[in-house]
């Protein structure tokens, strides 16, 4: 499965009512650490299929997601279980690191 695109639009019905755990990434274009993680966040995305929905919140697009989160920096990487915050990273993270987000 692909990664989703998340807005505020969508956030309630695939992050906060998913019945798996949500990886959202918080990124924007301009960023070189959030390009460099695009890839590793993808290949989550496959590796995980059907057993962790994998999102994108560009925080230039959604500033009010961001604030709710109060990401200051970017990438952030938030794990949610059940609705609620489990895991958050800051930086450029590796695939290991991010995997083991998602196992604990």
């Amino acid at each position: 499965m692909a990664e989703l695109k998340i807005t505020k639009n969508n956030f309630e019905a695939e992050v906060i009512k998913s019945d798996i755990p949500v990886l959202i990434d918080f990124w924007a274009t301009w960023c070189g650490p959030c390009r460099m993680l695009a890839p590793v966040v993808e290949e989550i995305a496959e590796e995980y299929d059907g057993r962790v929905k994998v999102g994108k919140v560009n925080v230039d697009e959604e500033p009010e997601l961001a604030a709710a989160f109060r990401v200051a920096s970017i990438p952030t990487v938030v794990v949610l279980k059940g609705g609620k915050v489990v895991q958050t990273s800051i930086g450029y993270k590796t695939k290991a690191q991010i995997a083991g987000m998602l196992e604990n």
